[in-house]
């Protein structure tokens, strides 16, 4: 990736961040009484939604529904493809904090 698609999408997530935070929260928009543990499993819950979305796009193009568009199933496919990246590196970091976390001596 390069850096000014780094810079770019830097920029889009400090404008979804301040657009979030000058928004009142709703109830759906508290965070989960669970604290991690509930945001990580809502997280996972968009994630597979995401694909469930881009599976049923996909599906219903390859049927020939003339409502969806070719377009609508590469977006589809896209953002549940960059979900998923995402939610892999996520992971990713939580095991090696983990192992960071036990190799500690106490």
């Amino acid at each position: 990736m390069s850096v000014p698609a780094i810079q770019t999408a830097l920029n889009k997530m400090q404008a979804l961040q301040s657009q979030a935070t000058t928004q009142p929260q709703t109830a759906a928009q508290e965070p989960a009484k669970n604290g991690f543990a509930g945001e990580l499993k809502q997280s996972i819950e968009r994630i597979n939604e995401l694909q469930q979305t881009a599976g049923a796009k996909t599906t219903a193009f390859q049927l020939g529904d003339p409502n969806v568009s070719l377009n609508e199933v590469m977006v589809a496919k896209q953002k549940a493809g960059l979900a998923f990246d995402m939610g892999v590196q996520v992971r990713n970091k939580l095991v090696s904090a983990y192992k960071e976390i036990m190799n500690m001596q106490v």
